[in-house]
């Protein structure tokens, strides 16, 4: 297959003038995902790209000090502005060689099982995502395109940032060059995601329970959630399993809890205000830095002594 040369440093100029922290290529051929041609049946070329989540916006979960700027910085900010932006701007440098872009990103309330919501999300708000609305295995095709491999908590994981980044992809039936599958050696299948869990929601064997971690994302368990007031969930019979994050769960009862996990605000596009903070990838960062595992080095570590908690 012959590639456009200007075409690739194309992509790739646009993508830096964009502030895209990584980009990668997949053939077509790598994706088993049947969304990929239900998306785009002509697709060639995926091309993943992205973002890091700072280091600062963990900073005051870490310390249980401020709890809104991994939601704001880490999350919204990086969805709403930050990848459209460059998903637009790529495909815009894509479509003026003459190929078609089709540009993705993720649809928060879109889900295939009412049964399984986003976390980041309230679970009233969802829509239906079946044959109609294909939508991408966002962290396996990142790995198709050679970003990383797959944690065990299910995330992906990179060499530049551990489980920090958040992602887009742009298909195309331009041929491009890929980049290499990324060579397995970042998890080590340590525990300490599962481990750092409020809710036990990740299994070795199962990676993340979206149900468990939905409840827990929003802050049910009592030792990552200051604003927890006194009364939280007096009239539940198993109050102190929820707040200990060991309370069993089905779709209904996790409803009922989230419905009244309301101790911190919302956030403007509607994301759920995420107090544990995603507890598992900071352990995970944490491990994979002190393993000496990342790429990007740092004046101070992430984590200097034990995880904060509540007693």
């Amino acid at each position: 297959m012959t590639y456009d040369g200007k075409l690739l440093e194309a992509v790739l100029t646009a993508g830096k003038a964009a502030g895209v922290d990584l980009i990668g290529i997949g053939g077509a051929e790598r994706f088993a995902d049947p969304a990929l041609r239900a998306i785009f049946p002509e697709v060639i070329s995926v091309i993943a790209i992205a973002f890091r989540v700072l280091r600062g916006s963990f900073r005051g979960i870490e310390e249980g000090t401020t709890f809104y700027q991994y939601t704001t910085t880490g999350v919204e900010t990086i969805e709403e502005i930050m990848l459209p932006s460059a998903l637009l701007k790529i495909s815009a440098a894509i479509e003026d060689a003459g190929y078609l872009a089709v540009p993705q990103r993720r649809n928060q309330k879109l889900r295939k099982e009412k049964e399984k919501p986003n976390p980041e999300m309230l679970h009233t708000d969802w829509y239906p995502a079946g044959e109609k609305e294909p939508q991408l295995d966002f962290a396996r095709a990142a790995a198709s395109c050679g970003l990383g491999e797959i944690g065990m908590s299910g995330a992906l994981l990179t060499e530049a940032f551990g489980p920090f980044q958040r992602t887009a992809f742009v298909l195309t039936d331009a041929p491009l060059p890929e980049t290499p599958r990324a060579e397995l050696h970042l998890c080590d299948r340590c525990g300490k995601c599962a481990a750092a869990c409020p809710g036990r929601a990740v299994d070795e064997k199962n990676g993340t329970d979206p149900l468990r971690c939905a409840v827990y994302y929003r802050g049910a368990g009592r030792h990552a959630n200051p604003f927890m007031p006194p009364d939280a969930y007096a009239d539940f019979p198993d109050r102190e399993a929820i707040m200990e994050g060991s309370a069993a769960l089905d779709y209904a009862h996790a409803c009922e809890i989230m419905d009244e996990t309301y101790f911190y605000p919302g956030i403007k596009h509607g994301y759920v205000s995420g107090i544990c903070g995603r507890a598992c990838d900071r352990a995970c960062y944490d491990h994979l830095e002190k393993a000496g595992k990342l790429k990007k080095c740092f004046v101070h570590p992430f984590r200097d002594g034990e995880e904060w908690r509540l007693e």
